[in-house]
């Protein structure tokens, strides 16, 4: 009787969040366990230029809550080294949060987010804007002197209407709710949203 076996094709997706979550193993147990030249091997994509967010969040029964999220918004380094550089950051150095504990780690779900090139944006007014942002596929950064901060796309779906979304994203930035008024910098990026 041939024998028989089933081969488990790994995608670049499932690859991205098994780096991510072996990252912050690494810094639990002290111990390297990531091959880089053996992923980038298997998956050359992997040593391309690439921004991405890693966002973690805890889940409790059906209840998920964030626990971490730490970015790139610019392609600065290679795919790999960004996934495990923002992996470790969200998990152990994303100041809203203490750092992750070993008990924690098998209750977090990693969310990796691919950002494409950010675009500039043109505008006159903020009616001009609300024309041009499109909730839930833009992720939006805003820059006014030295005070910057961005939203995912995927904050949306926890603030849909546009004015409350702007409104937050400026008190991130660390500037007054109403900071439209000064017409900050506005720039508009996608991502690509892989999760476990």
């Amino acid at each position: 009787m041939p024998c028989k076996f089933t081969i488990i094709m790994k995608t670049l997706d499932k690859v991205l969040l098994e780096i991510a979550r072996l990252a912050i193993y690494e810094d639990l147990v002290g111990k390297k366990l990531i091959d880089k030249q053996k992923y980038i091997e298997q998956f050359p994509e992997l040593a391309q230029k690439q921004a991405v967010f890693v966002t973690l969040n805890k889940v409790d029964g059906k209840r998920e809550s964030l626990r971490g999220c730490i970015g790139s918004i610019l392609p600065v380094r290679p795919l790999i080294d960004d996934v495990i550089y923002n992996a470790k950051a969200a998990a152990f150095n994303d100041p809203r949060f203490p750092p992750l504990s070993p008990d924690e780690f098998d209750d977090i779900k990693i969310e990796i987010s691919l950002l494409s090139i950010p675009q500039p944006v043109s505008y006159n007014n903020v009616e001009e804007l609300k024309q041009i942002i499109k909730p839930f596929k833009h992720g939006v950064i805003l820059k006014l002197g030295d005070r910057q901060a961005t939203f995912l796309p995927q904050v949306w779906e926890q603030i849909p209407g546009f004015d409350l979304f702007f409104e937050h994203l400026c008190q991130k930035a660390g500037l007054p709710g109403n900071c439209l008024a000064y017409h900050p910098e506005i720039y508009i990026y996608e991502v690509k949203k892989i999760e476990e």
